[in-house]
């Protein structure tokens, strides 16, 4: 990981930037690279992930399929490559809990991949993890013959895992609190000892997820029939490839230069990554474009132009992760941005959609908050010691606004770590001096 020592800081003070013009490499995806990595750990081949995302959410579920014995993970940081390889021992449950520290998406991963292993498995999680729902996957997990329980009985972490009988056969699965359930069961069900068959009861949400998941799966070999997003099959019988697979660059950590160039009225250009990506977070381009900014692509670069910000209206159920980011934008526009169908935002690592409406609110910005949307009134937003709620993207979305608004103040600036661990060295890039904090 990156010896930044703003990563130990107590909080951070941003210097403004007039402008901007310039091309920004973004890390590997964090949700390819944990598909990736979970699909290399059931493969049996040796996988290597190449441009890999090394975060503390991979390097959690790295070392958390590692518990189960049957691979060993290489983490080299410099060339941003993860290989896992078999060591010929079979799945077995540890006997010390896995501990995920607040890595989400990895540790739904492991509920479901747990039914593979021999033996009872504890996996659990840092506080705001053990307050996070996990109930629709216990619930669909029984059918395909693994017995999951949540240790205290409120659906939350730490999970009981009881493995090596994940049969398969046919299962339902709600899709309205998460879509990692959905891609926990789709990853896992590949090595079932017949096919699964999985119903979604109810409408999905953040369906580009599940996209990414498929996509992952058909790069690696395996395919999945479906019926649009209600129904999903996985024939069983089916082997991944090993071998190097390339991520690309993370779509939700592209949009804190897209939005720099936004609020400053530049221009950025991401390489590695165009429109045809099945990442959803892709979406915040066009979003950007409707209050004002010009956006140009091609197969490999995505460039947008800063412009008149002006509010807009938006449905962001299929792109959540970058609502903090789109609401600093907003914050800098003409009129109003009603942002709305964000109700998963409640339980992600913090409740962002408070905590963005109380931090932009600090900042002098007029926001109503709904149980499922948030309304921001642009203006000219004044300085503010900023509270990020142990949450990555509460602390770069609110980083963004410290470009164009002085006297921003990051606290905790080392959770970035968990997604975007050089965050802060890429802001520096932006500055003619580099040094992007005081």
């Amino acid at each position: 990981m990156t010896s930044d020592p703003r990563r130990k800081a107590a909080e951070l003070t941003m210097r403004t930037l007039p402008t901007m013009d310039a091309d920004v490499k973004v890390l590997g995806s964090k949700s390819y690279t944990n598909r990736y990595l979970a699909i290399a750990a059931l493969s049996g081949q040796e996988t290597t992930l190449e441009n890999a995302l090394i975060s503390d959410d991979t390097i959690y579920l790295s070392r958390g399929v590692e518990k189960f014995g049957h691979v060993r993970v290489e983490i080299d940081e410099a060339k941003a490559n993860i290989q896992v390889t078999p060591t010929g021992a079979p799945m077995t449950a540890p006997t010390e809990d896995i501990f995920m520290g607040g890595a989400g998406t990895p540790l739904r991963f492991l509920i479901s991949m747990a039914g593979h292993a021999d033996g009872v498995t504890t996996i659990t999680g840092n506080a705001r993890m053990q307050e996070r729902p996990m109930g629709d996957l216990l619930a669909a997990l029984p059918a395909l013959g693994v017995e999951a329980v949540s240790v205290r009985a409120n659906g939350s972490p730490p999970i009981r895992v009881t493995g090596g009988s994940f049969r398969g056969g046919t299962t339902r699965i709600s899709g309205a609190v998460s879509s990692q359930f959905t891609s926990s069961l789709l990853i896992n069900s590949v090595l079932a000892e017949s096919d699964v068959e999985i119903t979604v009861v109810d409408d999905l949400i953040s369906k580009p997820y599940v996209e990414m998941t498929i996509a992952a799966l058909a790069e690696m070999g395996v395919r999945i029939e479906r019926d649009g997003y209600t129904r999903f099959v996985v024939p069983s019988g089916q082997r991944f490839r090993g071998g190097p697979v390339t991520v690309e660059p993370d779509a939700s950590g592209m949009s804190y230069p897209l939005a720099a160039a936004a609020v400053l009225g530049g221009r950025v250009t991401i390489p590695g990554i165009g429109r045809d990506s099945h990442q959803g977070d892709v979406g915040l381009v066009e979003v950007l474009v409707s209050m004002g900014c010009t956006a140009s692509y091609d197969d490999n670069a995505i460039t947008l132009r800063g412009g008149d910000l002006h509010g807009v209206e938006v449905d962001m159920e299929s792109m959540p992760d970058v609502v903090p980011t789109l609401a600093i934008v907003a914050a800098f526009a003409q009129g109003t941005t009603h942002i709305s169908n964000i109700a998963s935002l409640r339980v992600k690592e913090c409740d962002r959609i408070a905590a963005v409406t109380t931090e932009l609110r600090k900042m002098g910005i007029t926001v109503e908050e709904h149980p499922d949307a948030m309304t921001i009134t642009g203006g000219t937003p004044s300085g503010a010691v900023i509270d990020t709620y142990d949450d990555h993207r509460i602390a770069m979305s609110f980083a963004i606004a410290g470009l164009r608004t002085e006297g921003v103040v990051i606290r905790d600036p080392g959770c970035v770590a968990k997604s975007f661990p050089t965050f802060w060295e890429t802001l520096d890039a932006l500055f003619p001096d580099g040094v992007s904090t005081r």
